[in-house]
Order: structure tokens, then C-alpha cells, then sequence
């Protein structure tokens, strides 16, 4: 208990200063920082409960509403979530749904725990594996926690659909990192609940001890997740919650059994853009988005998108940066600029990771960038 206590203090002191950190933070993304620091202090209260019962003894009204914030956590970070994929996110009266479970539990527990005295709280506690109200407890927190999982996991494959048919801008990677903070975040509450069904079982001892291990490794993930985020302030932001995604646009099309343009026009409109493509080298520009080619080659987005990924197969992103490749490929074959290195043409093709660039080159060609030029001296020879 001594350790965990330790453990625990740690834990509270630096969850509770990166919120303030982010609370403060001068962005003008305040809305997305201020629910993730929603999110930590919801975190910080949940973790608080050695320190709370070394100050309150015994079971209490402030220690039972204390724990029922374990039903605002999950809800928080869909919202966060919401807020940092969709650019145009804005808190909502709606929203207020999601204090729905919170509020249900409290209202559950006022009979038989709030309005009663000492001895029957301590009675309720101690007969709690026999109590309805902690059975239907139990019961909804785990059908919360399902719910808003598998509601997270799709708004993030949605929106990084959305960004490949729209965008050819930012490294796709900060994508990926989101979605694994998410699963590690899965991992935590599925942890969370074996250590709650343990500590109505025969051997609480085990649920102690996965609660000392959920403290140390969530006050690493919180510290991984905002040193990433803090260095990809431009995290997904990109993407409009209005958007349609190519599959839905299809769908119309067969529902109202009509198409805006024909094959043939389709074929002259393919052939005009990349003919755009290959004159005005658009791709150089390292923020591209779908949006900007409409501007230029006068067809609505909506068209140009169904062109681009339905008529040609290609997400957006791929298709700008099949042409940045080309381009890649043709300095590395160019024997005058044999001193240029990789990182100074991933720039000049119009990307902006390393990371980035060397996937899509071995995507289009098989090869790394490095590869690829040593083959070429080879073949020289």
C-alpha cells in the first residue's frame, strides 16, 4: 500500500500539471486541449482514490460520487477525438447526452447509498457483490466503454478515409500513432475491467496489484501521447465531418440512378487532369488538397473526387503521390544531380517525412529511395 501510494502521488502530480499545461496553452486549437485535459483530471480522480481513503474513512456520499466519474472519461475522449479529426467540431447542446450514464448512476444509487445513513452505506459496501444497484453498475460501464470504443475506431477510419480521397498534404503517420493511442487506451480499459471483476471476487489481492500496474503504465501512455501530440500540432484537422466519402457518393449516384458526367467525358476529363498534372506539377506543393486542384482545372470537388477514386481506383493521396515518385525518380536517375541526397529530394518532390516519402517510393517501385540509386550505379557500370 505504501508503494502504491507513492506510485500514486507521482501519477497525480504530473497528470494534474500537464492539464494545467494544456488548459494554459496559448493554440488555437482549445477546444481539442481542453477536453484531453478534461480527460486527464476525469484520469486524475479516478487514480486519486488511495490518497482519498487515507483522508475520508470509510464509505461516503463524496467517495461513492467520486467513482461514478469513471463514467464521464469515456464519453470525454470520443469527444476529443471528434474535436481533433474534424475541423469544423464545435461543442453542441447535444453533447449533454453523453452525462447520461453519469447521471443514471447517481439517480441508482440515491435510494439505498445516498439517503441512508452510516451503518446502511457500510452495509451496502459490504454486501456489494449481492446489491443490484452495483450489478447494473458494472453491467453499464461495460456496455459504455464497448459502445464509445467501437464508436472512436470508426470516426478514425472515416476520417482517415476522408483525408486520403481529399488530401495529398501532411505525413499519414500522425494517422496511424492516433489510432494506436487509442488501441493502447483499449488495452487500459480492458485491463481496468478485469481488475474490477477481481475486486468483487475471492482474490481482491490480484486486483491491487493490477491497479499499481495501470497507474505506472497509463502515466507513461498520457506522457508518449501529448509529447506526440505537441509535435504534430496539425494532427488530422484537415478533414470537414460534412464531407462525403466516395462510397456514399457512388450510392447516391445508383440511388437516383443518374451520373453527372458520361464515359466519354469521364475519359476527356482523366486525360485533362493529368495533363494538368504533368504541365503545372500541382504535387510540388506539400499541402495539396483536392480542393485546390477543383479551383484550377474548373470541376467540382464532388466530381473530381469520384473521378479520382472511383473512375481511376486511387485515393487522392496516392495519386498526387504517384506523380511525386515520378518526379523522385527521375532526379535519382539524373547522373548531374548524383550528389543530391534523399532527404533534399523528398522535399523537392513535395513531401515533408522521411517516413512518409520512403513508403510511398517502395509502394510505387519496390525499392527504397537508397535502394533505388545504388541499382541505378550498379546498372551503370
Amino acid at each position: 500500500m505504501n508503494l502504491l501510494i507513492i506510485v500514486n502521488i507521482i501519477s497525480l502530480f504530473i497528470t494534474l500539471f500537464l492539464a494545467f499545461f494544456l488548459i494554459t496553452l496559448k493554440t488555437k486549437y482549445k477546444i481539442s486541449n481542453s477536453l484531453f485535459a478534461v480527460f486527464l483530471l476525469l484520469n486524475a480522480i479516478d487514480i486519486s482514490e488511495p490518497l482519498f481513503y487515507m483522508v475520508v474513512d470509510g464509505p461516503s456520499n463524496l467517495g461513492m460520487f467520486r467513482s461514478s466519474f469513471a463514467f464521464l472519461q469515456i464519453p470525454v475522449f470520443y469527444l476529443y477525438i471528434i474535436s481533433v479529426c474534424y475541423s469544423d467540431f464545435k461543442l453542441k447542446p447535444k453533447y449533454l447526452l453523453h452525462l447520461l450514464p453519469f447521471l443514471i448512476v447517481n439517480l441508482v444509487l440515491l435510494p439505498r447509498f445516498y439517503t441512508v445513513d452510516a451503518a446502511s452505506k457500510m452495509s451496502f459496501i459490504q454486501n456489494r457483490q449481492n446489491m443490484i444497484e452495483f450489478q447494473f453498475i458494472h453491467i453499464l460501464i461495460h456496455l459504455q466503454i464497448t459502445a464509445y470504443i467501437i464508436s472512436v475506431f470508426r470516426v478514425l477510419r472515416k476520417s482517415k478515409k476522408l483525408y486520403l480521397e481529399n488530401h495529398a498534404g501532411k505525413s499519414i503517420s500522425s494517422y496511424n500513432w492516433l489510432f494506436q493511442f487509442t488501441i493502447v487506451l483499449t488495452i487500459l480499459y480492458t485491463v481496468a475491467l478485469l481488475k474490477n471483476i477481481f475486486k468483487f471476487s475471492d482474490y481482491p489481492h490480484i486486483s491491487e496489484w493490477i491497479k499499481m500496474g495501470l497507474l505506472v503504465s497509463s502515466l507513461f501512455i498520457f506522457c508518449w501521447y501529448l509529447f506526440k501530440a505537441l509535435n504534430n500540432p496539425g494532427l488530422f484537422r484537415n478533414v470537414d465531418s460534412k464531407q462525403k466519402l466516395v462510397s456514399e457518393l457512388v450510392s447516391e449516384e445508383k440511388i437516383h440512378e443518374q451520373s453527372t458526367i458520361n464515359e466519354r467525358e469521364y475519359s476527356e476529363e482523366i486525360s485533362n487532369l493529368k495533363k494538368y498534372m504533368v504541365e503545372r506539377k500541382p504535387y510540388l506543393n506539400s499541402s495539396l488538397t483536392i480542393q485546390d486542384i477543383s479551383d484550377e482545372i474548373k470541376i467540382p470537388v464532388r466530381d473530381l473526387s469520384l473521378l479520382i477514386n472511383h473512375q481511376l481506383g486511387q485515393h487522392f493521396y496516392d495519386f498526387v503521390n504517384a506523380y511525386r515518385i515520378e518526379s523522385a525518380m527521375n532526379i535519382l536517375k539524373d547522373e548531374t544531380k548524383s550528389r543530391v541526397t534523399i532527404l533534399e529530394i523528398l522535399y523537392e518532390v513535395g513531401f515533408n517525412s522521411k517516413s512518409s516519402f520512403n513508403t510511398a517510393f517502395k509502394k510505387h517501385t519496390g525499392n527504397t529511395p537508397t535502394s533505388y540509386r545504388k541499382n541505378l550505379q550498379v546498372s551503370d557500370l
